[in-house]
């Protein structure tokens, strides 16, 4: 009796060793049983850059690289070039309707749309690259960029920032402001305005139609962007002369927006990916323009024998005047015009003096 009892109690064990052991399997079957398939998304980029071109047509592919790595595949990004699927200036459309989800270009080109827009690239005797990224993510000026392009339905980003750009390419000295009477010259945005007041004729053309028609004689003088993309461009061999300091866009904001439709069919998880991976990138072409740019003005001035020249103080304090009074009229163009001034303006006046007695007299002792 005894020993059938213990047969017994042996086998119940076993048996209930075996039950823990199954549903120990099933267990683990179930932890490592494959995840569903998540769901991916083919996104498309237009730019207003060439394709492929140094700094900004590059910027825009870092931006679709960073995407598409970051999110393991889940978003894959096309790029391209001005003229591939839409025209340069028709970027913000084809974004804004939906046709791509993403676009690479420059708020100024959109002040027939949007008038306030042009505050968000650039100000002529403005902020520098710097200090906007500090405007824009630290200032308040995100949250206004995003007011200006809501109706649109697109979330706006900075995408890239080229530094202080150059002053442009003449084929005449300027040695005073009637210098610039009766010249046409390519130049956008608010500078194009102030440079037409001065008595010049502002021209705005995408970047490929620039050196032809420097070239050609259409235009008379160009700015682009400095010295990496021009020696890129050729455009030493159609001018003489190539000037600094680029008065007008002192610290270009490139934006990168994104359809808002599409950006809210996406999971949080890749929201943040897409919004970081253009953060990165926008540090990223900072960097490689203060590199490559010095590398370039040497091979123009060495190589090429470009003849660099400074505006004259006196064609300076012209245009800065000049540009006092183009801001503020801009700036009464809507009411978020004036908002967005009003912000940037009050960020430019508190900043400068920090730059004043950090950076800048930190140059000026490093030149001692």
């Amino acid at each position: 009796m005894k020993r059938r009892d213990f047969i017994g109690a042996i086998a119940g064990a076993t048996a209930a060793t075996a039950l823990s052991a199954c549903g120990k399997d099933e267990a683990q079957t179930g932890a490592a049983a494959p995840a569903a398939p998540q769901k991916t998304y083919e996104w498309k980029m237009v730019t207003t850059w060439p394709k492929n071109f140094p700094g900004l047509g590059t910027g825009a592919n870092n931006i679709a690289r960073l995407i598409t790595e970051m999110s393991g595949g889940r978003i894959k990004v096309k790029v391209y070039g001005a003229g591939e699927l839409v025209g340069a200036f028709e970027v913000f459309d084809a974004v804004s309707q939906g046709n791509a989800q993403l676009g690479h270009a420059g708020a100024y080109y959109w002040t027939g749309k949007i008038p306030s827009a042009a505050f968000f690239s650039s100000v002529p005797f403005g902020l520098t690259a710097q200090e906007m990224n500090s405007w824009l993510y630290y200032g308040g000026g995100m949250e206004l960029w995003e007011e200006a392009y809501k109706p649109f339905g697109l979330i706006p980003n900075p995408g890239g920032n080229s530094g202080t750009q150059m002053g442009g390419w003449f084929n005449k000295e300027i040695n005073s402001v009637a210098d610039l009477k009766g010249l046409k010259m390519r130049m956008p945005g608010l500078g194009g305005e102030v440079l037409k007041r001065a008595g010049g004729i502002p021209v705005t053309l995408p970047g490929g139609e620039i050196f032809p028609s420097l070239q050609s004689g259409a235009i008379d003088a160009t700015e682009w962007v400095g010295p990496y993309n021009d020696l890129a461009f050729g455009l030493y061999k159609a001018a003489k002369y190539y000037y600094t300091p680029g008065w007008h866009e002192p610290g270009t904001v490139m934006e990168c927006m994104i359809n808002e439709k599409a950006f809210n069919e996406l999971p949080a998880d890749l929201q943040s990916i897409v919004r970081n991976a253009i953060k990165v990138a926008n540090a990223d072409m900072l960097a490689e323009y203060t590199a490559r740019n010095q590398q370039a003005l040497q091979t123009l001035i060495n190589k090429h024998h470009v003849e660099l020249r400074y505006f004259p103080d006196e064609v300076l304090k012209e245009l800065k005047t000049i540009s006092q009074q183009v801001v503020e009229e801009q700036s009464n163009a809507d009411a978020l015009s004036a908002k967005v001034w009003a912000s940037q303006k009050a960020f430019r006046d508190q900043v400068a003096k920090w730059t004043e007695v950090s950076e800048l007299a930190y140059l000026k002792a490093r030149d001692l």
